[in-house]
């Protein structure tokens, strides 16, 4: 094998193959002829992808390698590393963009003579896109060697998909595949951001046109913002780290139109931005900006008396101010910036006076609170901010806009990571920006109970300034107003009728008799049922039935999702008759799976109980699970967590027509519970919308 060969992991088998991790592990154990290990480590072993191809096409499992993951792969495996081989692609697919002949030129010769003559045709081409400065370097021949045999391959791709469909893929699998070094700006949130950098309905550059902007991110991450900018003919962007300016610069330089005139200009730098402004002298149309949150280490010392703290030098805690002044610091007069926040700095006391002088001066126009999951860190609702330089003889604005997209329009959208309805956010938030920015306007906006408000700028202006959404948001009608709380009564009632009827009649008492018993696990050698657990949920885009949802008795809700570093496995999907079962906490709970939940795939920490139909009743199976005695027998305790043996489980031996019998009463239980379970639901939401419409005034004391 060549010294410079690309390798594999086992999950890059899987992908080649088509198949899950497991069945590459089976392979090893199986074929002494299977490409033995080259590198990686014991439990995460690397193969040379050459000897792997050729071991699956003499084993008929490789009938066609598709391109781009051939591709990716290369990439991946590269002996430079995967970002040196993106950066080599990039610069390739840029050749193969804007000068084709060239390219056909150069790869009509060998792959030595072909490194040689690429550094002068690449440097060519990136000093026409980025000038003498710039974030790319053009390669070495010898650095450009090893990577010949992927050019060539992506190029190939290119002509199937287009260079920069291209690039974008083989980028997005590396940030897929490295999760924790790159801070995402989501395609959502980042044409979201786009809209709102847009200049105002009516308004007028100082030029006299609305065409030509200019626009700046100071911390360009991978560039997602910018590539939602529609327009502009210079584009500015800097990012600390090195490696990722040049990829930022390579998919900025394949977004934009190809070589000639009428092109944006391109201009990236490498660099701290705080510290060492790369473009110290530039006058933006709009700031876009996802910066770091919550440094420490920012430049709180050397910075001390920097002239872009215009509206008050930031506490050591206030990085995020940092970046505010500095979009500010960038803006012609009645520019736009738009910052994506974290909700902190918009209540944190020692930001209060920096945020107060912000208002004052008009500078600060909006504060629109996203949805949890729109944006790392995950798990909190961040926030845009959008502001515009005072100047130009206008007035400071004498209201700010603030606008929580959590409610009402977008409360019955998903939400969570990968599952906002985006479309409805940004409508959501467009539909309140666009009448507030008017220029000139004299009319109010229409006010949105818990959705938007234009709050006069007096009323933020106390001791905490506090811009918090939430807390100057009127609530939304309780429970949807009268006429809501009326459908939800009326609901309340059909429920409560249902459970009346479906409550079990009087327990009639029976003699006591001793049933021979079996266990789940003996079941399953016996082959009466096929026990599961699931292995994966990346394979499929079927909802996945949760732990939570079986024990709240609701429908899937669960997204399929691979953790980083995870075999892809196959996922379990569910079938009528199904038994789940949690496997912690020591519940007694199962659930049969009917017609609409068929078809899910079954989540983590669930077992899986497939009865032969012939052999067992599953809601009779169900029923004896359920069991409290039963449920103790089987639980195990690993530190503080309860775990459920399904094996063992125990049921009784009854021939199939009893077995029948005591079925058709445990389904009758479980609809019985489930008609409780919605009459909770729905008489809280009625206790609630109640105290909430006679405390907001939208119900009368009647």
């Amino acid at each position: 094998m060549p010294d410079n060969s690309t390798e594999v992991t086992a999950a890059g088998i899987a992908r080649l193959a088509g198949v899950g991790r497991a069945a590459v592990s089976n392979w090893r154990r199986r074929h002494a002829d299977f490409p033995k290990p080259v590198g990686g480590t014991e439990a995460s072993p690397s193969f040379a992808l050459p000897e792997v191809e050729q071991w699956l096409r003499d084993q008929g499992k490789l009938a066609e390698v598709p391109l781009r993951e051939r591709v990716w792969q290369q990439v991946a495996g590269h002996p430079q590393g995967a970002v040196t081989a993106l950066v080599h692609a990039g610069c390739a697919l840029l050749l193969v963009r804007d000068r084709p002949t060239a390219w056909l030129e150069i790869t009509a010769v060998s792959d030595a003579r072909m490194a040689g003559v690429l550094p002068g045709a690449v440097d060519h081409v990136l000093a026409d896109r980025f000038g003498t400065e710039r974030a790319v370097p053009t390669p070495t021949a010898s650095a450009l060697l090893p990577s010949v045999p992927l050019l060539r391959a992506a190029a190939e791709l290119a002509a199937e998909t287009g260079a920069r469909q291209a690039f974008d893929f083989l980028f997005g699998r590396q940030l897929d595949a490295n999760p924790r070094q790159y801070t995402l700006t989501p395609p959502g949130l980042a044409g979201l951001m786009a809209d709102l950098a847009q200049p105002a309905r009516g308004a007028v550059r100082q030029n006299g046109t609305r065409g030509s902007r200019t626009v700046l991110d100071p911390a360009a991450g991978t560039g997602a913002l910018l590539c939602a900018v529609e327009g502009p003919t210079a584009l500015h962007a800097q990012e600390a780290e090195p490696d990722l300016a040049a990829l930022t610069a390579l998919r900025l330089a394949l977004h934009s139109p190809g070589g000639g005139a009428g092109g944006p200009t391109l201009a990236v730098r490498a660099g701290d931005t705080l510290r060492a402004d790369a473009f110290p002298g530039l006058t933006a149309d709009a700031v876009l900006c996802h910066p770091p949150f919550n440094e420490r280490n920012w430049g709180h010392e050397d910075l001390a008396y920097d002239p872009r703290w215009e509206y008050g030098f930031p506490a050591r805690t206030e990085s995020e101010l940092a970046w505010v002044q500095h979009a500010l610091a960038h803006l012609r007069d009645g520019g736009t910036a738009v910052l994506l926040m974290p909700p902190a700095a918009a209540s944190r006391r020692s930001g209060r006076r920096i945020r107060a002088d912000l208002l004052r001066r008009g500078a600060l126009r909006a504060v629109i609170a996203l949805p949890a999951g729109a944006a790392p860190p995950y798990g909190i609702p961040l926030h845009i901010w959008v502001l515009r330089k005072p100047g130009g003889g206008q007035p400071p604005a004498p209201e700010l806009l603030v606008v929580d997209t959590a409610e009402p329009e977008t409360a019955g959208a998903p939400s969570g990571r990968d599952r906002l309805d985006w479309p409805a956010v940004r409508g959501a938030v467009l539909d309140a920006w666009t009448p507030f920015d008017v220029p000139g306007r004299r009319e109010p906006v229409e006010e949105r109970p818990g959705t938007s408000r234009a709050v006069p700028v007096i009323e933020l202006l106390d001791d905490d300034v506090d811009l918090a959404p939430a807390r100057h948001l009127p609530p939304p009608a309780g429970g949807g107003g009268a006429a809501g709380l009326v459908r939800v009564r009326e609901r309340l009632e059909e429920t409560l009728k249902l459970t009346a009827r479906l409550t079990p009649p009087p327990a009639a008492p029976c003699a006591s008799a001793r049933r021979p018993l079996t266990t789940v696990g003996e079941l399953a050698r016996a082959g009466a049922l096929h026990l599961r657990t699931a292995s994966g949920t990346g394979g499929s885009t079927a909802p996945v039935l949760t732990e939570h949802d079986v024990l709240a008795g609701t429908a899937p809700s669960g997204t399929p999702s691979v953790p980083a570093g995870a075999p892809e496995d196959d996922p379990l999907l569910l079938e009528p008759g199904d038994v789940i079962v949690p496997v912690l906490g020591g519940t007694s709970v199962a659930r049969v799976v009917d017609d609409s939940t068929a078809g899910a795939a079954l989540g983590r920490n669930l077992q899986l109980l497939r009865p032969d139909p012939a052999a067992l009743d599953p809601w009779f199976l169900a029923g004896f699970l359920r069991g409290t005695a039963n449920s103790r027998q089987a639980s195990s305790y690993a530190s503080t967590a309860t775990r459920l043996d399904a094996r063992r489980l125990q049921v009784p031996r009854l021939p199939l027509a009893e077995q029948r019998t005591y079925g058709d009463q445990f389904r009758a239980l479980a609809a019985f519970e489930d008609a409780l379970r919605e009459a909770g639901r729905l008489g809280g939401q009625l206790v609630q919308g109640m105290y909430d419409g006679l405390t907001d005034g939208s119900v009368a004391p009647e």
